[in-house]
């Protein structure tokens, strides 16, 4: 089984929506994270407290999902780009690692891959992708033990 969450990415000004979204809808902010708390993260104080990741859950089985996507290095040009069309997300959510490595060689067969489907420090199996539609996918997939 997979649940589906919306993922939205924003050029800053999460925390702001995500207080506007909770007025709207009710329920608690879960899983806030900041880009300041990925460790040996380092980056000026504002890149820090940039939102990494927020959770607002709407209703018993949806939950509405985002982060403040950092700027592509204007050097190198590595890194995110947000633009119009990549600022949502399908966010899946399987309940195996087994579903999970199914349904991203699925559905990423054919399209671009942003981050290959691999363990993360928060605890999950993550992948990021848009398939050869041009849809925007995320997974993340519970580990059964964390990486170190």
């Amino acid at each position: 089984m997979v649940k589906v969450n919306v993922y939205l990415n924003f050029a800053g000004g999460t925390e702001e929506a995500f207080a506007f979204y909770r007025s709207v809808f009710g329920g608690e902010i879960r899983e806030f994270r900041r880009f300041g708390d990925i460790p040996g993260m380092t980056g000026t104080p504002e890149e820090l407290r940039r939102v990494m990741h927020i959770e607002l859950p709407i209703g018993d089985q949806f939950v509405l999902m985002a982060s403040d996507t950092p700027a592509a290095d204007p050097v190198s040009g590595q890194g995110y780009r947000l633009h119009a069309g990549n600022n949502v997300y399908l966010s899946l959510h399987p309940d195996s690692q087994a579903e999970a490595r199914r349904v991203f060689d699925a559905l990423s067969a054919g399209g671009v891959i942003e981050s290959e489907l691999v363990p993360m420090f928060w605890g999950s199996l993550y992948a990021s992708f848009a398939d050869r539609f041009g849809v925007q996918w995320m997974i993340d997939c519970p580990l059964t033990h964390p990486p170190q």
